[in-house]
């Protein structure tokens, strides 16, 4: 299934004139760590599945569905059966602050089952299948078909999974939706300001939290702590900039709002694990079709 593969990153070869690509998988074949800059969608139709995303196991039953965000280390495991694993292009999307915000709160992945998510678990099995009648048949307009279904699944997955009632831990009910929204709103931020010198201290006081206040509530919206999450922001920023071989990885550090070179070849490494010269030259020897 996987084509092109230099160390751990995938190029994605598309289909022609389209930024989809969808495999009705029935190969006893282990695919090694690997990532791209598609978001990834699994959904067993026959037999389970098992894949680790950042070291992290998952395991899935049929129509158990993961989605394995942009940028993630993946491996998977050799199993009898049948899966729907469908890929997206969203270069499209950059440009919108909540793509950044969704993908930022559901690392490494999100797993969708009926147990975890009983509302909205047969409607999104039913638009995969849609996704995947669409794909194989021959309808006109159908790469607009098929993205408009996939939206419309990341848009109820997110709703759904920022409006637990639960997200935060000793939150009144009637104060979750309200939180729910400022901790979207600073995500949003931090992606558009991640290159500035952001603190702590500041975010919080912006939000009006204490910072020990703000960075137990950050860290339960996004998963991660603040300083990690403000990084991870950076380098995805960083990669844009790489994108320009005329832009030495000194200059690309610094603009992404790292202090140190040093700084930011180690979080690199940690993110993407590779170096930011590797990965610049993978994305240089190859570009997928669209």
């Amino acid at each position: 299934m996987i084509k092109i593969l230099d160390g751990v990153k995938e190029t994605v070869s598309y289909e022609y004139e389209s930024a989809l690509l969808l495999y009705d998988n029935t190969d006893y074949e282990e695919y090694p760590n690997h990532w791209h800059p598609a978001v990834e969608i699994v959904m067993p139709l026959e037999g389970e599945y098992s894949m680790e995303c950042n070291d992290i196991p998952f395991h899935l039953r049929v129509g158990d569905i993961i989605i394995i965000c942009p940028g993630v280390l993946h491996h998977l495991y050799a199993h009898h059966g049948r899966r729907i694993i469908f890929q997206v292009n969203l270069d499209v999307l950059r440009s919108v602050s909540e793509y950044d915000s969704f993908f930022s709160i559901v690392q490494p992945a999100i797993v969708i089952t009926p147990e975890d998510f009983p509302e909205i678990h047969s409607s999104s099995v039913k638009l995969m299948n849609e996704i995947f009648d669409e794909y194989f048949g021959s309808a006109p307009l159908k790469n607009i078909s098929i993205f408009q279904k996939f939206l419309s699944m990341i848009v109820m997955v997110g709703r759904f999974y920022t409006a637990s009632p639960d997200r935060f831990v000793g939150i009144k009910p009637t104060k979750q939706q309200e939180y729910t929204e400022k901790f979207l709103s600073i995500c949003n931020y931090l992606t558009q300001h991640c290159t500035e010198d952001l603190t702590l201290e500041e975010v919080a006081k912006m939000a009006g939290f204490s910072k020990y206040h703000f960075s137990r509530l950050f860290k339960e919206f996004v998963g991660m702590p603040f300083y990690k999450y403000l990084n991870t922001r950076r380098i995805a920023y960083s990669e844009k900039l790489l994108l320009d071989p005329e832009i030495n990885v000194t200059e690309v550090a610094i603009r992404s709002g790292f202090n140190s070179i040093s700084a930011f070849m180690r979080m690199f490494k940690i993110v993407r694990n590779c170096t930011p010269t590797q990965f610049r030259n993978l994305n240089n020897e190859y570009s997928p079709r669209f």
